[in-house]
């Protein structure tokens, strides 16, 4: 397709966590400027490396689309009098737009007829618009951490040192903080760093690729798969599984090549999360594995050049992993000299929150709720709960965790087992920390689940009691994915633990240091709560209207919305669902503003109250039971039975009597049965045909 417009911002090297977001911001701005301008165009498409941002689009018109403005005049009725004849006001108008009289149009509004005057603007030529679009669309890519350079104000996430713009084979001409555009590109720094003159879309990837620069960053990340892939293959090992890394690397290289390296076999005594950690986290080397997923002493590592020497460069490599290996062997072998249990104490120097006290008093506030959340749930674990919630920050204060922050937990976990104690403590205290990401794995004890809700409910209601609250994307402490934490917990184990009562406790723990009253903290603490319960189910796939009626009735027991939102799903294909839906709308609609009172079934004073009150009892006690064992989908099918008598009633009865006496006894009638559907959800909420 002909009509190519290219564009290439050539930097130093930009951070590669910044490269993937920014090149779709750059297609998002790029269309959306184009479309602004009424300027059609085809397909579009981002590349880029550490030191280039390209957009390319195809088809792009060469003109922009004519635009027709419309302007409304006066009412037609006062436009002209009885004989047809203009009036002053359609004189006035039609001079006022450069027009005749006979050239308004007439338009139909929902307040009448009107005059209308219309008018096309001939679009301007593309390549007119062209070098104002570019540079706006450079200007505006946002990046996390922008700069600027030598005296100038403009703002990029490094300085920009050429850039290319090209329309049709022509240069698109202007100038960004002293660069002025035009029809070259730049090979690779170290290996082809020369320019070379671009004239279209092929001329660009030949010459790219001409001078060691893999400009598609999805053609790199498949060049370094497969080059790691037989890499550990010539030293019998498979690369160990990271698309974060491979995401990494991919944007740290222009041309990427991989070399193996080993390192010494007595490194393999250290914990595996130890040498994982140095050499993705630290390094960005591929870790090597045997088939059974064990580490083996090599390692593989993305050059961005295509090395003279291998071997120099391999053994560049080994000498950093050995230092880097020998400081971490280094920081085990002193941290075991020192038993977790003396290390509790020292947390009393390490400051969690200037708000919130140190990381002891932190660590005895959640381990008291730990205590009182296995009171409830599992007594019979109390002590490992105990041992586990004592020790479960003490890693904290090892050399290992200082320099490795990402092992909190997991070192934890190895000198727990290293210093006798029972593995499942020893397990657990990593677990606590868990689940670190949306969608993470979850704590497998019951000793890990019940310390991470009690560190995780103490965090939430810390912050929240000292009024260090979310708001909009700002969480700086990221109590909405430790929400997500205790509620994805509570859900996976079923625990019987209402949300209410847990964050009572948790607040009563943090006694003084709340700003004010607990009880104000939480009504806003269960509206977070619900906001996170209610767009994870959501995620999932529940229908939104059928949570938002589960919901509406509590969060109490989180297990049991749960399993009430399954029941109603599962209800909805019922076919008494829709009518009781709808009959139960106008129940809630009829009882706005009613309190209620007690019936008296003496004042019924027709066949069809009478009915409805009699079914109701029928059903009452069984939909209570039901309820109180769990049995959701029970307890609707008992409900549905009130279907019938509730269609006759609405039918034959007119609630809202002229006797004081009878209308208050109806409106009570209704109440009882309102509170009864409500036990298991707000049908009021529920969308039905009617409603779309």
């Amino acid at each position: 397709m002909g009509n190519e417009l290219l564009l290439e911002i050539g930097t130093e090297e930009i951070p590669a966590a910044f490269l993937p977001k920014a090149l779709r911001d750059l297609d998002e701005i790029a269309r959306g400027k184009l479309a602004l301008h009424r300027i059609i165009h085809g397909d579009t498409r981002t590349m880029g490396t550490p030191r280039r941002l390209f957009w390319m689009a195809e088809g792009i018109a060469e003109r922009q689309q004519d635009q027709v403005i419309e302007k409304l005049g006066p009412a037609v009725r006062v436009a002209f009098d009885e004989q047809g004849n203009p009036s002053r006001a359609a004189i006035g108008f039609a001079k006022g737009q450069g027009v005749d009289i006979a050239g308004l149009d007439r338009i139909t509004t929902e307040k009448g007829e009107y005059l209308c005057a219309r008018k096309t603007i001939s679009g301007q030529m593309t390549e007119i618009l062209l070098p104002e679009i570019l540079a706006r669309v450079i200007g505006e890519i946002p990046f996390r951490k922008s700069m600027r350079w030598a005296d100038q104000e403009f703002r990029f996430a490094r300085p920009i040192h050429w850039i290319l713009a090209i329309f049709n084979g022509r240069v698109v001409p202007f100038t960004i903080a002293n660069v002025a555009s035009g029809n070259t590109s730049r090979g690779h720094r170290f290996m082809s760093p020369e320019c070379f003159p671009v004239g279209g879309r092929n001329e660009y990837l030949a010459g790219t690729r001409d001078h060691f620069v893999i400009v598609d960053p999805d053609e790199r990340k498949a060049i370094i798969r497969e080059q790691t892939r037989k890499a550990a293959e010539t030293v019998g090992g498979r690369v160990l599984p990271s698309e974060e890394l491979l995401e990494t690397v991919t944007f740290l290289t222009e041309y990427p090549t991989a070399v193996c390296g080993n390192f010494d076999p007595q490194f393999l005594r250290l914990p595996p999360e130890v040498l994982i950690t140095t050499m993705i986290s630290h390094q960005k080397y591929f870790p090597v594995v045997d088939d059974t997923g064990a580490l083996l002493p090599h390692f593989i590592t993305i050059n961005n050049t295509l090395a003279r020497d291998p071997e120099v460069v391999q053994r560049g490599n080994e000498k950093v992993i050995r230092a880097r290996l020998s400081d971490a062997r280094f920081f085990f072998e002193a941290d075991q000299k020192i038993p977790l249990e003396r290390r509790v104490e020292d947390l009393k120097k390490v400051t969690f929150h200037t708000l919130l006290g140190t990381s002891y008093d932190k660590v005895m506030r959640f381990r008291k709720l730990a205590g009182w959340i296995a009171g409830r749930l599992k007594p019979t674990i109390a002590d490992r709960v105990d041992r586990t919630a004592f020790l479960s920050k003490a890693d904290l204060d090892t050399q290992m965790v200082g320099e490795f922050a990402e092992l909190q937990g997991i070192m934890g976990r190895e000198y727990a087992l290293l210093a006798g104690e029972n593995p499942i403590v020893a397990k657990a205290i990593h677990e606590h920390y868990l689940p670190t990401a949306a969608g993470g794995s979850l704590p497998e004890t019951d000793e890990g689940a019940i310390v991470s809700i009690a560190d995780k409910t103490d965090t939430i209601c810390g912050f929240f009691g000292v009024n260090l609250i979310p708001t909009g994307t700002a969480d700086p402490y990221a109590l909405r994915r430790q929400a997500l934490g205790i509620i994805n917990i509570i859900l996976a184990k079923g625990y019987a633990l209402p949300l209410d009562v847990l964050l009572a406790e948790g607040l009563a723990g943090l006694g003084p240091l709340l700003k004010r009253p607990a009880e104000e903290i939480k009504g806003d603490l269960m509206e977070f709560f619900k906001g996170r319960l209610e767009n994870l189910l959501i995620s999932q796939g529940h229908p939104y209207d059928v949570v938002d009626a589960v919901l509406a009735t509590g969060i109490g027991s989180m297990v049991a919305a749960n399993e009430k939102i399954r029941a109603m799903e599962n209800f909805k294909s019922d076919a008494d669902f829709q009518p009781l839906a709808v009959a139960f709308k106008r129940v809630v609609h009829i009882l706005r503003g009613f309190h209620d009172g007690a019936v008296d079934p003496r004042l019924f004073s027709g066949a069809e109250e009478k009915n409805l009150h009699e079914a109701f009892l029928k059903i009452r006690d069984a939909v209570s039971n039901l309820i109180s064992r769990g049995n959701y989908s029970g307890a609707l099918t008992e409900l549905a039975r009130l279907r019938q008598p509730v269609d006759d009633f609405f039918e034959a009865v007119l609630v809202m009597a002229e006797d004081e006496k009878i209308r208050f006894n109806r409106l009570s009638l209704l109440a009882e049965i309102s509170t009864l559907f409500h036990d298991v959800a707000d049908f009021s909420k529920i969308v039905t045909e009617s409603q779309g």
